[in-house]
């Protein structure tokens, strides 16, 4: 029989992430894994490997149906791991409960099993983990009835599928949608906006309607960093990087007929794009009209209206100038996974650091501009910044103190009377 210690359950649940959520670039596909997995030690005396850890991360807390799975993440899986291979447009939301042997060499599959079905509320397919030797007949049968899948573990990391679920449709709540975002071009777990002045985005459609090689037209005309700047426009709905090529989206494309309108020819829009270069001046203030355009866009990125929405609120009850720190316990309280996902880095370190095993935070560990994702913090900060929404610039994590950074609105709405 296996060990506990060869299949405790953050290895268990280790070896089904890797199964479920190979590395393999996907760009739609995203997972975290429960924050009581983030501790050093899991059985009694029993330290949990830094590989292993590792490979869970990022943590959080993510509240599926009634409780909260070991792994929650988005992706389409092969027809091994389900029942149906295809889920409309979307890939299926993917809760996973794994169970591994306790210090007392048991391991408790059946009660798995209904976790996993509990999470079926919400999510579109659930699993239980467990070692393959511990799975019993009794167990696979209840899996069967519930619609729970099955992946049996073994000791060298293979992962089996015993029982595959059929894909079912639910609702999505808050918590699990946030997930959803995260697994789309315009989710920020492992990537970044590199740059920190929307012009560099809008640009790129532009260049991209522009007869000559696009990446030379923007590195000649607006900014070097051409992967930074395509990056960034998909962020933002204004391109789809595609396997065949990068294709301009309807908002794209607006701000190609935009150009059209304002300077005839992009060529020539290209020209105003260039006269730009270096200048700290508020977009909105340097060019009213081609600010109002970047506040549009960047209002599209669902991050910006939930924050707007939220600092709004806060002003409402008398939060007129918000810092980091601030925004973070407020928006923990309404929408905890959202918070995490958006503002703090996606490593063991910061999320360890900042969250605890329940997954609430640890308010004193917020005052270290390290743990914060730049992308947010710095550059999408920027961003509302130079479209006329937020009142302050961003800062990168290294020289912010989240304690005085201000996330005052420009214009917050007073209360109707």
């Amino acid at each position: 029989m296996a060990s506990a210690a060869s299949l405790s359950e953050p290895r268990v649940l280790a070896h089904a992430k890797r199964r479920l959520f190979p590395e393999d670039g996907d760009q739609n596909a995203y997972a975290v894994v429960d924050t009581q997995f983030s501790t050093a030690e899991w059985l009694a005396e029993r330290s949990v490997p830094p590989s292993i850890r590792e490979r869970l991360a990022p943590f959080n807390h993510v509240r599926v149906g009634s409780g909260y799975p070991d792994l929650v993440g988005v992706r389409s899986l092969d027809s091994e791991l389900l029942a149906v291979g295809r889920f409309g447009d979307r890939p299926p939301l993917v809760a996973v409960e794994a169970k591994g042997y306790t210090t007392g060499g048991t391991v408790d599959a059946e009660r798995g099993v209904v976790q996993a079905y509990d999470r079926l509320g919400e999510a579109n397919a659930a699993y239980v983990a467990a070692p393959l030797a511990a799975v019993s007949r009794t167990d696979r049968t209840l899996a069967c009835e519930l619609n729970v899948g099955v992946l049996g573990v073994e000791p060298d990391g293979t992962v089996t599928p015993l029982e595959r679920p059929r894909v079912v449709g639910n609702r999505t709540a808050d918590e699990a949608t946030a997930i959803r975002f995260q697994a789309t071009a315009q989710g920020v777990a492992e990537k970044s906006f590199g740059l920190n002045h929307p012009k560099n985005y809008l640009a790129y459609p532009l260049a991209l309607y522009h007869p000559d090689d696009t990446e030379e037209v923007l590195e000649e005309r607006v900014v070097g960093a051409t992967d930074s700047a395509r990056t960034g426009a998909a962020f933002l709905g204004l391109i789809e990087e595609r396997p065949d090529g990068v294709e301009r989206t309807p908002l794209g494309g607006e701000v190609v007929r935009f150009a059209l309108d304002r300077h005839g020819t992009v060529d020539a829009a290209l020209s105003a794009f260039e006269e730009w270069q270096g200048s700290p001046v508020r977009f909105r203030e340097l060019d009213p009209a081609w600010g109002a355009m970047a506040r549009r866009v960047v209002w599209a990125y669902p991050a910006t209206r939930l924050l707007v929405e939220e600092l709004q609120t806060m002003y409402d009850d008398g939060i007129v100038d918000p810092s980091l720190v601030d925004l973070l316990e407020w928006l923990a309280v309404g929408h905890p996974t959202f918070a995490v996902e958006l503002f703090v880095r996606g490593t063991d370190d910061a999320r360890s650091r900042v969250l605890t095993a329940d997954g609430d935070l640890r308010i004193e560990e917020l005052s270290d501009g390290e743990v914060f994702h730049s992308p947010t913090v710095f550059q999408l900060k920027a961003m509302l910044f130079h479209a006329g929404i937020l009142e302050d610039r961003g800062a990168e994590p290294s020289r912010l103190d989240p304690t005085t950074d201000s996330w005052r609105l420009r214009n917050p709405l007073e209360p109707l009377r």
